[in-house]
């Protein structure tokens, strides 16, 4: 094996080592500014977040809870929960997706997940917009 063949592989491998640290490094940082997830609680279901969904707000449900996040990684840097206004969604059942916000013109889609999963019923109002 020649000299220069010997050299090039300790210096690729420690290009791939210091890589795998700054890679590492970045991803440690980032999960310590991470925000929290949107999600609400209400009549002691949890709701998530669904983006991008065209949905009609229904009637006046009640009050949905927004937990507490800790998204600083700092002693007492985690928010207070809060409360908003829980709306029907026209077509789906509320164990499956709510509206929430403060007043039915500024509300957000959320829906229950199992797993990953959305119910069938959301799955349906995305598809068909």
């Amino acid at each position: 094996m020649s000299w220069a063949k010997r050299s090039v592989s300790p210096l690729l491998m420690a290009v791939v080592a210091v890589s795998a640290v700054a890679c590492t490094s970045e991803n440690n940082s980032a999960d310590d500014t991470e925000s929290c997830v949107y999600q609400v609680t209400y009549e002691g279901r949890t709701y998530r977040d669904v983006a991008n969904v065209e949905f009609t707000v229904g009637a006046k449900l009640g009050a949905a809870t927004k937990p507490p996040c800790d998204d600083t990684g700092q002693d007492g840097g985690e928010e207070p929960a809060t409360t908003e206004t829980a709306y029907a969604v026209d077509g789906i059942s509320p164990r499956d997706a709510i509206a929430v916000g403060n007043t039915p013109g500024n509300v957000q889609f959320v829906a229950v997940y199992s797993g990953n999963e959305l119910p069938s019923e959301v799955k349906k109002l995305i598809a068909n917009p």
